[in-house]
């Protein structure tokens, strides 16, 4: 009979619920949020990173071809300048005016490959800084979701066992879960603290 009335009273007035279990909750979905959030835009900086270095890759390539290119052309020049410098004195004008010529067109192919070269490079620099800003952007967001998961974890843990100790172990790691996810688009952390 006491188990019945027990009952009964426990439907007509309900256990009142700790109020530490609705900030429990509300932090736990916050924690969540900056989780997932932290996941999609770390996710989407490291993409980026990987892209800007083959783009780098494929730049430092085209640099070493032009390289190649100017180191032949170079060659080709100094041949010419040794052959007109020993071109006997009776050679007739054209033949010498022919090795001139030649020599010009290598000497015009060598400056256009340096120039070409120097585009190039400068471009392949500006690639791999935006790689390594892309970078600094994931690696604080990919911390963030470790710290904001062993915080969502904690909370878990709190709420099944009803210890309120276990929920305030969890806020400072949450806490930082949420700097670290805040520094991963301002970068306000030094970076040599991470």
């Amino acid at each position: 009979m006491n188990t019945t009335k027990s009952t009964t009273a426990n439907i007509n007035n309900p256990e009142k619920k700790e109020t530490w279990i609705n900030y429990l909750a509300f932090t736990t979905v916050i924690f969540a949020a900056l989780a997932t959030l932290s996941t999609f835009k770390g996710g989407s900086f490291s993409s980026r990173g990987v892209v800007l270095q083959a783009q780098a890759s494929d730049q430092w390539a085209f640099f070493q071809a032009k390289s190649i290119r100017e180191s032949l052309y170079r060659i080709q020049k100094e041949n010419l300048s040794l052959q007109l410098d020993l071109l006997p004195k009776t050679i007739n004008a054209e033949e010498k005016e022919k090795i001139e010529r030649a020599l010009a067109e290598a000497e015009a192919k060598v400056q256009k490959y340096e120039t070409e070269k120097a585009d190039i490079e400068k471009k392949a620099r500006e690639l791999e800084q935006n790689r390594e800003e892309a970078l600094t952007h994931s690696k604080p967001l990919g911390l963030a979701v470790i710290f904001l998961q062993i915080a969502i974890v904690l909370s878990s843990i709190s709420g099944l066992l009803k210890r309120k100790e276990v929920w305030f172990l969890g806020l400072p790691v949450g806490l930082t879960g949420a700097i670290l996810f805040a520094d991963g688009f301002w970068l306000f952390v030094p970076a040599g603290w991470l």
